[in-house]
């Protein structure tokens, strides 16, 4: 009887990268992780490496029947087909798939193969697959495709606000003191200064995101305002999909993952609730508690046409833990 064959399940994100190698009859064989996947700031080459580093930890390279790797940073078909290369040529096996890493999310978070979703972590993205495979999705590049929210997106604009606040712009509110308090500047200007000249990394704009979301259920006006844009994001970005799929009018889920929506911030509830109540009433929200690896790990399963068994086994390794 022939060995069974192994899959190599990859989550890469922007603050880790899980690794998985399984089975096809849905045994873990082993799990493990590594650092940041950004293939748009350290490009592709770096980006896979991380994944080499994760992979030593478990087994030797190669020796994979089929990799599936869902990975933050492959936006578009012609950067999922780059890192598919790069994949190959670095030995992980000949079967290979690179999709987006909010397939792995739909996949771990909802009952079927089928149905929408929309990451909401330091960005935002979705995707939506119809019953019959059709898949619409997002360019999912920042401002320049239309997208906002996130934590980075939260962090620019109470900055943003903040900046105003001070100097007699906008509309009086306590982002100005949170900013200033969590970067430890006398004003908002000095942090304004302190990011145009590099001495601090922009980036970590999304580290304003909790408070934001503490000032909005305080009751402060502006950062509420922000609370209620982001669940009108998310929301819309769903609908969107939906009405793309033609699924408006049907019973269908939507997984909501990331740290934004997986924090279950009674505020952002809430609105979340109030907004698909009337933009796609018919829409069963589901907020993903598993690992999104197991997403990936499942479709890899998927790939190999393994049994129900198999992808039931996969997800009690997972489900207990909810590991995030």
């Amino acid at each position: 009887m022939a060995p069974p064959r192994l899959v190599l399940a990859v989550d890469g994100g922007n603050s880790k990268t899980d690794v998985a190698l399984l089975s096809e009859d849905g045994e873990v064989l082993g799990r493990s992780r590594s650092g940041p996947f950004v293939p748009q700031r350290d490009g592709v080459a770096a980006a896979v490496s991380v994944v080499e580093a994760a992979v030593a930890a478990l087994a030797p390279l190669g020796g994979f029947d089929h990799v599936s790797a869902c990975l933050a940073g492959a936006d578009l078909p012609v950067e999922e087909e780059a890192l598919a290369r790069e994949f190959t040529a670095r030995g992980f096996g000949a079967g290979v798939v690179v999709r987006n890493d909010t397939f792995a999310l739909l996949r771990a978070g909802a009952s079927a193969s089928w149905g929408v979703a929309v990451v909401c972590g330091a960005g935002i993205n979705a995707v939506g697959v119809s019953p019959d495979g059709v898949v619409v999705r997002f360019p999912a590049l920042g401002p320049i495709s239309g997208d906002w929210g996130g934590g980075h997106g939260l962090g620019e604009q109470a900055l943003w606000h903040a900046a105003r606040a001070e100097d007699g712009r906008g509309a009086p509110t306590a982002l100005a003191g949170l900013v200033t308090s969590h970067f430890g500047t006398r004003t908002v200007e000095e942090l304004v200064l302190e990011i145009h000249f590099g001495r601090l990394d922009g980036g970590r704009l999304h580290e304003l995101a909790p408070g934001v979301f503490a000032l909005a259920a305080a009751g402060d006006a502006v950062a509420r305002s922000l609370v209620e844009r982001q669940a009108e994001e998310v929301a819309v970005m769903a609908e969107v999909c939906l009405r793309r799929l033609g699924l408006l009018e049907t019973p269908a889920e939507v997984v909501l993952g990331g740290g934004l929506l997986t924090a279950g911030d009674p505020l952002l509830t809430s609105l979340l609730d109030t907004e698909f109540a009337v933009r796609a009433p018919r829409a069963e929200l589901v907020v993903a508690d598993v690992a999104p690896v197991m997403g990936a790990a499942l479709l890899g399963l998927d790939h190999l046409g393994a049994s129900e068994a198999a992808r039931t086994r996969l997800r009690a390794h997972f489900e207990p833990s909810r590991t995030a």
